[in-house]
């Protein structure tokens, strides 16, 4: 007896393959996001793996301590090699997103330039785990931002000195560079000056920021701005601070504010806002290599760090 329901089995698989295709058309991957399965290793920028364990409190106090897993790259030869240390941002959704972090593309502008990267996948993120989470900062009406910057900048500087260990680098000549949350905490790890930093690269920096719920408008900016201040007050390498037009999560007017406090407690820092990108500014880093390199070129060329090759 024939099965009443085969005559609709090839609409519901004809539907079902649409359905696939066009949920894969609608969630395209990033390079980052795309590090989620198997990753081969980029051989022609000599990427290799290692991982420093360092001690932070969290915005409680508590005491926590974990692994940073550091994603390294080289140019071609022995060095020596100025150092840059390049700092991921914070997923308002999920950190577990990405299992290690790599900025591949973005890292490859940097080697051809003749830096030795090093890319770190802080405690809290990646395959390592999301909690504990030192960098948490509160609820957005009681912001407290203070502990995040004190924990990955205290995780930046141990890999940095991981970085001054390895026998191809130039340990007097360091580069810092960071987005988003890695832009705060770049700018964090220039007021402590460490030994042999020469300048450093802020793209999009602050935290509190939410596109979805509130687009352009960061918790307790105040807050923020008054960091920076602290931040500048300390700070004595000369920084470039790019930021957007149309970023979603720190709208113009708060980037101009947090540069002025900056720069006012005696902070170094050239500030550039570039024009609307995509529909959210705040990914330029991302995905607009081709219009931030001649601007990160010609701050590195004023900064006595070798061209491209």
């Amino acid at each position: 007896m024939p099965n009443p329901l085969s005559q609709f089995r090839m609409p519901v698989l004809v539907l079902l393959s649409l359905f696939s295709l066009t949920a894969q058309a609608r969630a395209p991957q990033t390079e980052e996001q795309a590090t989620t399965g198997p990753v081969k290793l980029a051989t022609e920028l000599h990427e290799s793996l290692t991982a420093v364990t360092v001690a932070v409190k969290d915005l409680f106090g508590r005491d926590i301590k974990g692994e940073v897993v550091i994603t390294q790259f080289k140019p071609d030869g022995d060095g020596p090699f100025p150092i840059l240390i390049l700092n991921h941002g914070r997923s308002a959704t999920n950190r577990a997103t990405t299992p290690r972090f790599r900025y591949t593309a973005q890292a490859r502008y940097f080697v051809k330039r003749g830096f030795a990267v090093f890319v770190p996948t802080r405690i809290g993120y990646g395959e390592k785990g999301t909690t504990p989470d030192p960098e948490e900062s509160g609820s957005c009406n009681n912001k407290n931002y203070a502990p995040m910057a004190d924990a990955a900048s205290k995780e930046i500087l141990a890999v940095l000195e991981h970085a001054k260990t390895q026998n191809y680098v130039d340990a007097s000549r360091v580069l810092v560079v960071g987005q988003s949350v890695g832009g705060y905490s770049t700018v964090a790890v220039a007021a402590k000056n460490p030994p042999g930093l020469v300048a450093a690269i802020n793209f999009a920096g602050g935290s509190g920021g939410n596109p979805a719920d509130r687009p352009g408008e960061p918790c307790q900016p105040y807050k923020m701005e008054k960091m920076y201040a602290e931040f500048g007050a300390g700070s004595k390498a000369p920084m470039l601070w790019i930021y957007t037009e149309n970023d979603q999560y720190f709208a113009p007017r708060y980037s101009q504010e947090w540069h002025a406090a900056f720069v006012k407690a005696g902070g170094r820092a050239e500030f550039k806002l570039l024009p609307a990108f995509g529909k959210d500014g705040h990914t330029l880093f991302t995905g607009g290599s081709k219009i931030w390199e001649p601007v990160v070129s010609e701050f590195l060329d004023a900064n006595g760090f070798p061209k491209a090759k």
